[in-house]
């Protein structure tokens, strides 16, 4: 009996030694984990986790000039903005230039990468020349369509004058100023969508085609049954990622239109801004970069929730 007692002990014994010993070592492992995160930890803190908290703590306080909280206002800021005819006007001219920008873009994406896709003579040019957006900065592919939009000496204008029409005011009319930051916007954007998509157009198992063109299925039938839901990843990718961007504007209008005209322009990023930096509310400002940040995680939540359901994986 005192030998299974003492035989018990030994193994209870060794039990807690080897728990502790894991202990220990899943303790190392947590310490080792922390110390490779740290840079990318203090990086998004400073950076990332610490404007955030600024921004809504500021959201609820008016500031002076130099940003300094001075009263507590609580959701005033917000009800404020409810009732701004301005920043209601800015939420429009958002969600309208998203409209006319992300289908647009990614269709056009689209079809130019389903041409780059095809094994033709010199299509590695094309697939250049159609990437090459890429490489232009913000303010350079600015000031290039600012001189095409411009009133007068403006190609646009010039070629519309040419076949009889009168010639449009891209960016100083308030029915065409918002349809011309698009214009420019969707040639901006056509590069990294296009090269996204040819990426994953270029993934895509050939066996799928070579079956396909045994059973001796046409090019359109291949391109709805086999490209584009092969393609489903890529494009949910695609658009999440060009919506994103979409509400979040500002380049290209602070050059060509600094939200003019008529507010027509004024999408809530550079309203953001003109608050801040021009008008200096920082309360108000803060409060409506709080609001677009709701906006852009509903829009990010519902494109999860709806479009990841029409996403098929390999």
């Amino acid at each position: 009996m005192s030998i299974n007692n003492s035989a018990l002990k030994i193994t209870t014994d060794n039990n807690i030694y080897f728990e502790q010993v894991k202990k220990k070592e899943k303790r190392k492992s947590f310490v080792k984990g922390i110390l490779f995160l740290l840079p990318s930890i203090i990086l998004f803190g400073v950076f990332l986790f610490y404007p955030l908290l600024r921004t809504i703590y500021l959201s609820f306080f008016l500031t002076n000039a130099a940003g300094e909280t001075t009263l507590f206002v609580g959701w005033e800021n917000f009800m404020n903005l409810f009732t701004s005819p301005i920043f209601l006007q800015s939420i429009k001219s958002t969600f309208l230039f998203v409209l006319y920008t992300v289908p647009i873009t990614i269709i056009i994406a689209l079809f130019l990468a389903i041409i780059a896709n095809e094994k033709l003579k010199g299509i590695g040019l094309f697939r250049t020349l159609y990437s090459s957006t890429m490489g232009i900065s913000v303010a350079a592919a600015s000031v290039f369509w600012l001189y095409l939009f411009h009133p007068s000496i403006g190609l646009l204008n010039i070629l519309l004058g040419k076949i009889g029409l009168e010639g449009i005011g891209w960016l100083t009319d308030p029915s065409w100023a918002l349809i011309g930051i698009s214009i420019t916007t969707i040639w901006m954007n056509l590069g990294f969508t296009f090269l996204i998509l040819l990426g994953g157009l270029q993934s895509i198992d050939s066996y799928l085609y070579e079956s396909a063109d045994i059973d001796g299925a046409g090019y359109f039938y291949k391109l709805r049954r086999i490209t584009i839901p092969m393609l489903s990843p890529t494009l949910f990718f695609v658009i999440t990622v060009t919506i994103i961007n979409a509400f979040q504007t500002f380049g290209q209008i602070d050059i060509l239109t600094q939200g003019g005209p008529m507010n027509s322009t004024n999408l809530i990023v550079y309203s953001i801004y003109r608050e801040a930096f021009v008008n200096y509310k920082f309360g108000s400002a803060s409060a409506q970069a709080v609001l677009l940040f709701i906006i852009i995680l509903i829009m990010t939540f519902l494109q999860f929730r709806i479009g990841e359901r029409r996403v098929h994986y390999q």
